[in-house]
């Protein structure tokens, strides 16, 4: 392997397709931030936590479908190649969500947000791996910064005990099943458009969930349907069409730097929704977290 200063090789904070513009962290950051607000819904739904997930996609559905095709973006008619690499990323995604909403429902929130982004480090080190270079210093200093935040938040928030342990593990297994899901998703996005992949991710997830809520006896119907528009709108619409657009234009290791926010992100709106304080080193790690993302911003230009 060389290193990332070697002209003719690519840094691995550096995409093999689009180079990145504004336009590109924006959406990925707010996508980070819609995606964030996830588990509050999920708690405050009436229905089944797999259930849940269904109505997630179920009720996005028509939205994406009818932006997509206003875009002229395919559903149908896409590359065998493709079309199996969005089917693998969708049950992925199907999997995910019925593990990490089963993890809420069985520890903290700050657990679920810190361990459901488990994948983020996967996907640090496989992109590392794939791009078969060296990071440079500047590199290596975001991605120890990214490292070193999380695992001050993760120290701080986390708060393992017997009686959490099993939602603790359903957590970790979604965040591993999120960095396969967003790993295809790459590929595909390639000859799809955003759109299009995340009304084929729906079609695929959704009776996915729908059956597994169904073998696990949950109540699938409502009371309220407040929570599960916002999780519709919010995580599924907002964070997954925006992180889906920037997908194409970040390499592996840019993505799951962005993904370690979300437990910063967890902690702000633990602090303006519920006022939980924000210590020194509180402070510190999301301060850290900010600067792994800027040395990234500048590596990428």
């Amino acid at each position: 392997m060389g290193t990332a200063t070697d002209t003719n090789e690519r840094s691995p904070l550096e995409s093999a397709s689009d180079s990145p513009g504004g336009l590109h962290w924006a959406a990925l950051i707010a996508g980070n931030v819609a995606l964030a607000l996830g588990p509050w819904s999920v708690r405050l739904a009436d229905s089944g936590p797999v259930a849940a997930g269904f109505w997630r996609l179920a009720l996005a559905f028509p939205l994406i479908w009818l932006i997509a095709r206003r875009s002229g973006q395919p559903i149908f008619g896409v590359p065998r190649r493709i079309a199996w690499l969005v089917a693998l990323g969708a049950l992925a995604f199907a999997f995910d969500l019925a593990s990490w909403h089963i993890g809420i429902e069985r520890t903290r929130l700050g657990n679920a947000t810190l361990f459901g982004n488990a994948g983020s480090i996967v996907l640090l080190f496989w992109g590392l791996a794939a791009a078969r270079v060296m990071p440079a210093r500047a590199e290596w200093a975001a991605i120890g910064l990214a490292l070193g935040g999380s695992a001050i938040l993760l120290g701080r928030s986390a708060e393992i005990s017997a009686g959490t342990v099993v939602g603790d593990l359903f957590c970790i297994a979604a965040g591993l099943l999120y960095a396969v899901y967003l790993l295809c998703l790459k590929d595909a996005r390639k000859g799809l458009g955003s759109w299009g992949l995340l009304a084929r991710v729906c079609l695929v997830a959704a009776p996915v969930l729908l059956a597994v809520a169904l073998l696990r006896g949950e109540p699938v119907w409502p009371q309220s349907w407040g929570p599960l528009i916002v999780l519709a709108l919010v995580s599924q619409i907002m964070g997954q069409g925006l992180l889906v657009f920037a997908l194409r234009a970040f390499a592996p290791v840019v993505i799951g730097l962005a993904l370690l926010t979300q437990p910063a992100l967890a902690a702000i709106y633990g602090y303006v929704a519920f006022g939980e304080a924000l210590g020194a080193l509180d402070i510190l790690g999301m301060a850290m977290l900010g600067a792994a993302l800027a040395v990234a911003r500048a590596r990428t230009g």
